[in-house]
């Protein structure tokens, strides 16, 4: 309250002139205390009429929009406000799925309050960028309305066509906003660690395309805690532009890095947690509990190590470790592929869950999370905590 009002009054001096100026101006105090009675006047009325009264708390990191129920988190610690679930683009657009199941897809996402859609230049050899960006000029989306985020590593069979060179990450940025149709990014990512490339040139190239208008925010893929750290220290040391957040795998079965690792991170440096793969390529889904189904992605060629884990000893474990997690999805009222979405947002280091979907029911289901997250109370962590008997050591609790 006190800030919007104090925002009001300085944007009325600013519409009046320089406050000094219009003080030597005044006949006196008598015109800057009625100026003042008129402000105070003005501010009652405007909260009487809910201008001056935010739906939130200004210090709340969590927001949730009124219609669809979707909760916003910010990205890391910047301003940038994300919502919660994601939409990404691997596998499905431009492979496993046809352009208007693709269109369908988005449609669903956005009219439920999802404004995060991630692709990568290597995903389908750059087409899935292409239809993502179609079908935001089909739709007329308002561009404002939108955090689209991309990776840049592989964009070609050439030499200076992938890693993360000054040269590639120019090049290669330029080459996804032409397929996108885009005049910038939200974010962009660098998607994997180059050991080719020293750090203090990505994290130069990174500030460029930022203040060139290019990207508004960078981030890490897949990268340690110690690579995120050391482009940090590289930022500080020559006024650059650090990253503000780590794309990373997490789900009931990979844990280590996003709640041990990132939190430090989190507190230390800002950095946030975007994380991928809540259903861990469908394993969670249940869906692979008798085999690998023909339909199902374990079942393309390219997938064979995901089918070679799924029938391996440590996959069959799984599966019975999913079997027993059923009665508490039972129990809450949901599938358990929400539990386990609803799972990875209970975790506050997390700012968003990119979602993959090969189909609208099933991305309709896995936006029903939203509904089970108040119901992961501490009981139920420590419920399925038990079952998975894989919770990491962490030395320090980020939370108290």
């Amino acid at each position: 309250m006190q800030v919007s009002i104090a925002c009001t009054e300085h944007n009325l001096k600013g519409r009046n002139g320089d406050d000094r100026h219009s003080k030597q101006n005044s006949s006196g105090p008598n015109v800057v205390n009625s100026a003042r009675a008129r402000f105070r006047t003005v501010a009652i009325i405007a909260r009487s009429l809910g201008t001056f009264t935010p739906q939130h708390h200004i210090s709340l990191k969590e927001s949730t929009a009124k219609q669809t129920g979707m909760k916003y988190r910010n990205l890391g610690k910047s301003g940038l406000r994300v919502s919660c679930l994601g939409l990404g683009t691997w596998v499905t657009f431009g492979g496993q799925i046809s352009d208007e199941v693709a269109e369908q897809l988005m449609t669903i996402a956005y009219e439920n309050g999802v404004n995060l859609f991630d692709t990568a230049e290597v995903y389908a050899a750059g087409k899935a960028e292409i239809i993502l960006g179609n079908i935001i000029r089909k739709k007329n989306w308002r561009r404002s309305s939108l955090v689209i985020t991309t990776k840049l590593y592989w964009g070609g069979k050439a030499e200076t066509e992938r890693g993360l060179s000054r040269k590639h990450i120019i090049e290669g940025l330029k080459a996804s906003l032409q397929r996108m149709q885009l005049e910038y990014v939200d974010v962009v990512f660098a998607n994997r660690p180059d050991n080719n490339t020293p750090m203090e040139e990505i994290v130069r190239a990174m500030s460029y395309v930022i203040n060139q208008g290019m990207a508004m925010y960078w981030g890490t893929s897949r990268w340690s805690a110690m690579e995120i750290m050391e482009a940090y220290s590289v930022a500080r040391q020559f006024n650059m532009i650090p990253p503000v957040c780590e794309q990373a795998e997490y789900h009931l079965f990979q844990r280590e890095k996003v709640e041990v690792q990132l939190p430090e991170l989190y507190h230390k440096i800002g950095v946030g947690a975007m994380t991928w793969s809540p259903l861990a390529c469908g394993i969670i889904t249940g869906k692979y509990e008798n085999g690998v189904p023909e339909s199902a992605r374990a079942s393309l060629k390219c997938y064979q190590w995901l089918k070679d884990k799924i029938i391996s000893e440590e996959g069959r474990k799984q599966q019975t470790k999913l079997r027993d997690l059923m009665p508490i999805a039972e129990r809450l009222g949901c599938t358990l592929p929400q539990l386990a979405v609803a799972w990875c947002l209970r975790n506050e280091g997390v700012s968003s869950v990119l979602l993959g979907s090969s189909n609208p029911e099933q991305l309709v289901e896995n936006l029903g999370a939203i509904q089970v997250l108040p119901k992961m109370t501490s009981h139920i962590v420590n419920e399925v905590d038990n079952i998975l008997g894989n919770k990491p050591y962490s030395k320090k609790d980020y939370r108290s």
